[in-house]
């Protein structure tokens, strides 16, 4: 610091004379503002800050001495609460809003409001109230107006609420050494200025050309565009591999366009509509594919691939109308690519591979509750990203709902200071502020590997979408945007008046982004079409499952099995846990069975040593809710935790497993982008009770379920439901089973309730199999609870495991069949069907006029396995579906239809269960017990009872 100040010393000491009035004028100039000298003599005062004669005269800089009187002290610390108070609330008179709010004041950061004057501030010196202040800030109100130029601009700060002082220490040297504003060259400021220009000039061309049609424009947050394109930059110096998007729709045919490199000929073609005609692009245009039912134009994502010149691809995700849905998907792209998951233990984790960016609705943000569930995964060790770069799109209004209405907060992104992440409001109007913002956040995630904030203001130029007319409901607001410029304008006239770019050169820009767009509209041509229909689904899905081989040879389950009883030298088991896992050492062995938590075990393990990573995730799945799992193990003396699938000799994989937060939509979209983007990993997810899945309905409707049929996006995800009636309650007894029934179609995913041990571990393998394959597509699975996963009715000996594979339709356990005399078919699911075999054994009934079947699994539906059984019962009278659900619940109504299509004329069909319910099940235990005996009974009484569906 010495050495500096000599430095300086010795370079004003060259000046004399007329020189040295000349230099005092120019500084009087650059101190109002330095942008008013010119470019050479700014640079040095930059360098050297003030003139050493000036800084001569000016008040020492040594502490008060001791005749200071008592009201000269309150002064200062008045003063010294003035300069925190800027800090602190500078945001709230910021200049940050291109219409509404402007001209704001607030009390807290005016001098009177701490009984100080404009003299008194003059004659403290800097130095008492900025330890760092800038060599060309002499006093106490340099000082305020200097701070205030820092945090009331067209960019301000929140930050106070970061409770790191590493992290605070960092963003306050960067804001006050005045580096926080980027400097851009004359030739950056016009290309930045054609960057606006482009985007301004295709919204304009699709308003002009395709009138009235919706496509969510970015007019009034423009600046959206050059901020991806600085976050892109950064990245690919950096060499990140990947960017992770994930947007609503406001911006998002434009980021589409400019960013991502979407051809806009392939944008105008999803524009028209013609009867019968299509809108073909152009020769050559890059094609890009969906799924086959398709979607509307602003909810499609895309991939630009790394070309020659760079090594980072940017994908931005595919978004439907629960706007912020897509954050937790984004997230779980950005893991999934950071993740190494090639050797055994936990996946290694680079940060620098993936950098996600998530662009926020401002109404959305704080309204929807997925957004802070995935604001919580930030700093979670399964789930952390590295630090994500939000954007909030604040167009200052939720389609036609005021802030007053949508809000308990001053800004869209309060919510986002509970996780402390650090805050930037920047006016969209000043495009240089908001690259400036993003310098400023992608850098701190860099450092610091977390959340960064940044609150892009502006306004949307028309209402919600286009059709809309936002002068019903906002007039005064629409009032004031139909009279406001627009950003390209705006900041052309700021180059204008500079001298930088002239009033000819803006329209030479402008015109040449219209006739660039023209062009490639008139090269396209319109196409007969014929008849406007969907297009099929893949070839692929309508092969069977059963092509697949399961089963694993004795040896080797023995040895995995083997594996999994090792613990570390030293570690302390639980004493009473080790006594029950022991026991699965011998459940191979001959007379011996593999309960449901060592078959699980069995299957993961084997899938490892077939070199698939796995993932496996949810509300206490390291244990299990019900006690089963035990695949993570504490040690009862240093609570350090192990995985025994960790040390498995011959895994070749990573296995993931982690106890996820209290959350189902956000942890449930994790695990749909964590499988999406890593096609070769087996994902699962559990819930802790299937009935809690509910909370994330929008994940399965918008996208697991339906995600390959909208946009060709496919997963392999698992999603493990515990389901049963076990008198637990009405909360805690269905998974909703109806639900992912009425949701099955086009073999969009897979539906199964097994019944044993067995069968879960060639299901579970099969579906790895599965996986990275045209086939591929998620499972559902309704998983056993606490009684029946201790029950030893779905134990398996080890030879269904070393031989077979998985049965969608599996004949029920411990009863002779007679298909000669049989009468009846009973057909099930799930627990009701162990019920029914336990009650058969206790029975004095022969059941010979009985075949009984467990469907396990309902969706695809195994019907031709059926057709097979049904023609070898030749005295077929009445096939019966039982089921524990209420009638208006579980399977019934999906089945019905299938089984009445294999009826002959003198067979009836007939429905045994519960009757139509609201709720789930009843409450009270003893009452279950009672409806649950009746229906197991009507199940297997010769007499028919029960409903007819003839």
């Amino acid at each position: 610091m010495a050495q500096r100040e000599e430095s300086n010393e010795r370079f004003w000491s060259e000046f004399h004379g007329p020189n040295m009035g000349y230099v005092e004028e120019q500084y009087e100039l650059y101190k109002e503002d330095p942008e008013a000298v010119d470019p050479s003599i700014k640079k040095m005062f930059d360098e050297h800050g003030a003139p050493q004669w000036l800084s001569q005269s000016t008040v020492s800089a040594e502490a008060p001495s001791q005749a200071t009187s008592i009201n000269d002290v309150k002064k200062l610390t008045s003063a010294m609460k003035l300069v925190e108070a800027i800090r602190r609330f500078g945001h709230l008179e910021a200049d940050i809003y291109p219409v509404g709010h402007r001209g704001r004041k607030s009390e807290l950061v005016e001098a009177s409001t701490y009984g100080l004057s404009d003299e008194d501030l003059k004659s403290m010196p800097a130095a008492w109230l900025w330890e760092k202040a800038p060599s060309n800030v002499e006093n106490g109100l340099d000082v305020i107006k200097e701070l205030k130029k820092y945090y009331s601009g067209t960019i301000t700060f929140e930050y106070d609420h970061v409770n790191n002082d590493d992290e605070r220490k960092w963003l306050l040297d960067l804001i006050e050494s005045g580096n926080a504003r980027l400097e851009l060259s004359n030739e950056e400021k016009v290309k930045l200025l054609e960057r606006l220009t482009h985007v301004e000039g295709f919204e304009s061309f699709l308003q002009k050309t395709f009138v009235g049609q919706k496509r969510f424009s970015i007019e009034g947050l423009e600046a959206m565009v050059p901020m991806l394109d600085q976050i892109v930059k950064y990245a690919r110096n950096d060499k990140v591999e990947n960017i992770m998007m994930g947007m609503a729709h406001r911006g998002r045919l434009a980021v589409l366009a400019h960013v991502l490199g979407k051809p806009y000929d392939k944008i105008f073609s999803e524009f028209h509509h013609s009867p019968n005609k299509e809108l073909i692009p152009s020769e050559g245009s890059m094609g890009i594919n969906y799924g086959w039912t398709g979607d509307v134009k602003y909810h499609y994502g895309a991939t630009k691939e790394p070309g020659d010149e760079n090594t980072t691809r940017i994908r931005l995700a595919h978004n439907p109308s629960h706007l912020e849905f897509v954050n937790p998907v984004v997230e779980g792209f950005a893991r999934a690519a950071q993740d190494d998951r090639t050797e055994s233990g936990y996946p290694k984790q680079d940060t620098n591979k993936a950098v996600p960016v998530v662009i926020h609705g401002d109404a959305a943000f704080i309204g929807e509750g997925v957004v802070a569930e995935t604001l919580n995964m930030s700093g979670l060790p399964g789930y952390s990203t590295g630090g994500s770069l939000h954007i909030i799109a604040n167009n200052l209004v939720g389609y036609t709902t005021d802030q007053v209405d949508g809000r308990s907060t001053r800004y869209a992104s309060d919510l986002a200071k509970g996780f402390e992440i650090p805050i930037i409001h920047v006016n969209a109007d000043d495009p240089i502020a908001c690259v400036s913002a993003v310098k400023i956040a992608y850098e701190y995630r860099q450092k610091f590997h977390k959340d960064f904030l940044i609150d892009l203001v502006g306004y949307r130029r028309y209402g919600h979408n286009e059709m809309d007319e936002p002068r019903m409901t906002q007039p005064g607001l629409y009032e004031e945007i139909d009279k406001h410029p627009t950003a390209a304008n705006v900041f052309a006239k700021v180059l204008e008046e500079k001298g930088i770019a002239s009033a000819d050169k803006f329209k030479e820009i402008k015109d040449k982004a219209e006739q660039e767009l023209r062009e490639i509209y008139n090269n396209m041509k319109e196409n007969e079409t014929g008849e406007c229909v969907s297009k099929p689904m893949p070839e692929a899905l309508t092969n069977g499952l059963d092509q697949f081989e399961t089963a694993v040879d004795l040896d080797t389950l023995k040895e995995l099995n083997e594996g999994l009883m090792h613990r570390p030298g030293g570690f302390n088991s639980y004493k009473k846990l080790e006594k029950i896992l022991k026991r699965r050492q011998n459940s191979l062995e001959e007379g011996g069975k593999a309960d449901w938590g060592t078959g699980e075990a069995l299957a993961y393990a084997s899938i490892l040593k077939d070199g698939i990573p796995i993932r496996l995730t949810g509300q206490d799945t390291e244990r299990g809710t019900f006690a089963h799992r035990h695949l993570v193990i504490h040690d009862v003396k240093s609570n350090e935790k192990f995985s025994p699938m960790h040390t498995l000799k011959d895994a070749h994989a990573s296995f993931d497993i982690r106890n996820s937060p209290l959350s189902e939509a956000g942890v449930l979209g994790y695990e749909y982008g964590y499988s999406v983007q890593a096609t070769n990993t087996l994902v699962l997810w559990e819930a802790q009770f299937g009935d809690f899945a509910n909370a994330a309905q929008v994940v399965f409707d918008q996208f697991i379920s339906a995600a390959r049929a909208k946009w060709g996006e496919k997963s392999n995800m698992v999603m493990l439901l515990p389901h049963g009636y076990e008198g637990q309650g009405p909360e805690h007894s269905s998974a909703r089973l109806e639900r992912f029934l009425q949701m099955a179609a086009e073999n969009n995913w897979i539906v199964a309730y097994v019944t044993s041990s067995a069968q879960f571990f060639h299901l579970i393998r099969r579906q790895a199999a599965l996986r990275n394959r045209e086939e591929a597509r998620p499972l559902v699975v309704m998983t056993p609870k606490s009684s029946l996963i201790r029950n030893q009715r779905i134990a398996s000996a080890a030879e269904e495991f070393t031989e077979g594979k998985f049965q969608p339709l599996r004949e029920q356990p411990n009863l002779k069949v007679s298909k000669k005399n049989a009468t009846r078919l009973l057909i099930g699911s799930g627990k009701v069907m162990v019920d029914i075999e336990e009650a058969m054994e206790h029975s004095e009934e022969k059941f010979d006029w009985l075949r009984v079947l467990r469907l396990e699994q309902i969706y695809p539906f195994p019907k031709k396995q059926l057709e097979k059984e049904l023609k070898a019962l030749p005295n077929l009278e009445e096939i019966v579906w039982v089921q524990e659900e209420p009638k208006n619940m579980g399977s019934w109504d999906f089945v019905d239809d299938y089984l009445r299509e294999l009826l002959e004329d003198d067979q009836s069909l007939r429905y045994i269960g519960r009757p139509n319910r609201s709720a789930p099940s009843v409450g009270v235990p003893n009452v279950h017990k009672t409806e649950q005996n009746q229906i197991v009974q009507q199940a297997i009484s010769p007499s028919k009872g029960g409903d007819s569906n003839e």
